[in-house]
């Protein structure tokens, strides 16, 4: 069982399926995305691969869990997409098979070396990869609490918001990939209340739930504690809650023959 079969990783889709549109746009600005090949790392529950579906590319959606690619292929246009279990890092795909490559805050979670050799094998000179990742933000309630009650995450290990940092994320695509470009921008995640936040926290979002299901109950309870504080620190005068945060767009060109 992979840590994203935790929780219901669909919650997260929705909130964040309007940066899988522009990822795969941004793709599409450099490579038409009619009749592309496309790979889709890491896909989730699809919605960048269905996005590049309905634009009329060939699309295969790639992910470690099955659990999130039948819900993938039960939505609507999911017929349209080839989807395969299988690691972002080691696909089994044929080299050279993919004009673009691209993925909603998924392969930001993998091994960085590995994803990035695969990427590149995976793609056929002159292809383009698109990808969203968080950026570090100087609060984020999501977050914070984590380090507050765990202590910070041990040095040398990767985070997924290290590809927000441009020097890490240029540094990592040079080897193989040119033409770089990261757009900024905004998140803004609401909620109704309190309780449905971190509702989403301890029940939906699978990091989250991934991270409770491994603490001991008094330590859990007081990481539940701190979310709800931090949340509290954000709600509205009518008892919504509500934060943005912080992402990029990165966008490359694989490196001609």
């Amino acid at each position: 069982m992979s840590l994203w079969s935790a929780g219901r990783y669909e919650a997260v889709a929705q909130q964040i399926s309007a940066i899988a549109a522009r990822v795969v746009d941004t793709a599409g600005r450099l490579r038409p995305l009619p009749d592309a090949d496309i790979v889709d790392l890491a896909c989730g529950t699809g919605s960048a691969a269905l996005s590049a579906a309905a634009a009329g590319a060939t699309v295969t959606g790639v992910d470690l869990t099955p659990e999130l690619l039948a819900i993938a292929a039960g939505k609507p246009g999911g017929d349209a997409v080839r989807w395969v279990a299988a690691d972002a890092a080691a696909t089994g795909l044929p080299d050279a098979s993919f004009d673009i490559a691209v993925s909603n805050m998924g392969t930001i979670f993998v091994e960085p070396a590995a994803m990035m050799t695969e990427v590149a094998r995976l793609l056929r000179p002159g292809g383009v990869f698109a990808f969203s990742t968080w950026v570090r933000d100087a609060e984020n309630p999501f977050y914070d609490p984590i380090v507050e009650v765990l202590g910070p995450r041990p040095a040398g290990t990767h985070s997924p918001d290290q590809w927000g940092d441009p020097e890490v994320a240029t540094a990592r695509l040079l080897t193989d990939f040119d033409r770089i470009t990261i757009g900024r921008g905004a998140h803004p995640w609401t909620f109704d209340s309190t309780a449905h936040a971190v509702q989403f926290i301890t029940d939906e979002s699978p990091m989250h739930v991934d991270i409770l299901s491994r603490l001991d109950q008094p330590t859990g309870a007081r990481l539940v504690e701190a979310f709800r504080a931090a949340l509290d620190a954000r709600t509205a005068a009518d008892g919504t809650v509500g934060f943005e945060a912080s992402y990029a767009v990165v966008a490359a060109v694989r490196h001609p023959a």
